[in-house]
């Protein structure tokens, strides 16, 4: 499934047409990546793909169910095809800069297509056991290492840096429209042609990607080999110029040495794992303390859904986003999520959820600008590579520590410290940040003091 995310290692650039590139624009619409006719069709491929996916997961827990009957091998199954961005998503980031980008995606959506459509015969024969679907799965995780990144670059490669974030909002908006119009499509397939047509619907989907990636035309200079001997970022102490061999520990010492990447994995983290999980943390609350039953969480959802929506719009109109905008969502989403622990009833919740949502996906889009923009072109890949290793580790730990902390302090006090824990985080982060910045001022204002002072105490000897 493809997403917009940063870069490659030097591939051949196709010329793009004038009329493919529009002139620069200091525009902040949110729909201004729009203007480029390859994002264009980039985003209807997304909305294919990702029509598609919702299809086939609409109806894969409940295949698991009917062919096992244990709620155990679902989770298992989950659990194999996240496995491979746990273990080798470095290797994967490492093969997307090396490999040509166009190529790399063209190859892997055509591997994930091709493993749907097995997955369709397989359930069509009535085939399709246990260990063949645990398989199957490992397989589409190990592709997704790959597919991953390289689709996310590849959709940054056809705009703009500073239109990259409209970019990331209008694919948040498409991925949101995808999984309304796939959940609804399923039924209706599932309904007339069987569970099988749901894989092969997203087969197809996959295919289609495939076939409009070569006519995709990259903006000049976006994340090629120009870029690598101009690097976009000031050199680090102790970084080397890029080594003709890219290695993955190239990446991971970049992603360490570089402080706003690891401040930004902090930060990340801390939301992930205390302040994201609202479809526990708002289920239990809702449907505890607050009375509620699947109706009013239903609205809730609803109302997170919206928030989602105008989020990624706002999100969208950014043009430059720092971490220090990260963190200062981040810290503001905790404060929400405290006075959302303490809601007196289900209407003061509901007009919290909003802002919640919104404020979520504003800090998504800004923090995925960052990480995909901010390393050099030819680490971009790697960078993702280590990014993705950290969020699956956050996606597998965040849910059951979370759950532990809730059944020590009850849903409110789940909500009030994790909320806590994120803006206390943010702005211990940020005293840290200030001390450090104010320290070599000081030094500096003291050694020309004593330089200025000598000439007076030599005469006055």
């Amino acid at each position: 499934m493809p997403s917009s995310s940063a870069a490659s290692v030097p591939t051949p650039v196709s010329t793009p047409d004038s009329a493919s590139v529009p002139p620069p624009t200091e525009s902040a619409s949110p729909w201004r990546s729009l203007r480029y006719r390859s994002m264009r069709w980039w985003s209807l491929a997304n909305f294919v793909s990702n029509s598609g996916t919702w299809m086939q997961l609409t109806v894969q827990n409940l295949l698991v169910l009917k062919i096992t009957g244990s709620a155990a091998a679902t989770g298992l199954s989950i659990s194999v095809q996240a496995a491979p961005a746990l273990l080798v998503s470095l290797l994967g980031g490492a093969a997307v800069d090396r490999w040509p980008r166009k190529l790399t995606a063209t190859v892997s959506q055509a591997l994930l297509g091709t493993v749907a459509f097995v997955t369709a015969v397989l359930v069509a024969c009535g085939r399709l056991d246990l260990p063949v679907l645990l398989a199957l799965a490992a397989v589409t995780g190990l592709v997704a290492t790959v597919d991953a990144p390289a689709c996310a670059l590849l959709g940054n490669d056809l705009v703009r840096p500073e239109d990259v974030p409209s970019a990331i909002g209008v694919g948040s908006l498409v991925h949101s429209a995808g999984r309304l119009t796939g959940t609804a499509l399923a039924g209706v397939a599932v309904a007339v042609f069987g569970t099988a047509a749901a894989y092969a619907a997203n087969g197809l989907s996959f295919l289609f990607v495939a076939s409009v990636i070569p006519f995709l035309r990259p903006v000049p200079g976006a994340g090629r080999p120009a870029e690598r001997r101009a690097p976009a970022v000031p050199a680090q102490r102790g970084t080397r110029a890029p080594a003709k061999e890219m290695t993955v520990r190239e990446g991971l010492g970049f992603f360490m040495r570089r402080p706003r990447l690891v401040a930004l994995a902090g930060i990340t983290g801390l939301s992930a794992v205390f302040g994201r999980n609202y479809g526990l943390t708002l289920a239990v609350l809702v449907t505890g303390p607050l009375a509620g039953g699947a109706g009013a969480f239903g609205t809730v959802s609803t109302v997170l859904a919206v928030g989602g929506i105008i989020g990624a719009v706002l999100g969208a109109r950014l043009r430059r986003p720092s971490v220090r905008l990260v963190c200062t969502l981040a810290a503001a989403g905790g404060l929400l999520q405290v006075v959302a622990g303490l809601s007196p009833s289900l209407a003061v919740l509901l007009v919290l959820v909003l802002p919640m949502a919104v404020v979520e996906t504003v800090s998504d889009t800004a923090g995925t600008t960052v990480l995909q923009t901010d390393p050099p072109a030819h680490l971009r890949g790697r960078v993702l590579g280590v990014w993705g290793t950290i969020s699956t580790a956050w996606g597998l730990g965040g849910p059951p520590a979370l759950g532990l902390l809730m059944e020590t302090a009850g849903a409110r006090g789940a909500l009030v410290a994790g909320g806590l824990i994120i803006s206390g985080s943010v702005a211990t982060g940020f005293v840290l940040r200030r001390r450090r910045a104010a320290a070599p001022v000081l030094l500096h204002t003291e050694v020309r003091d004593a330089v200025t002072s000598q000439p007076a105490l030599s005469q006055a000897a």
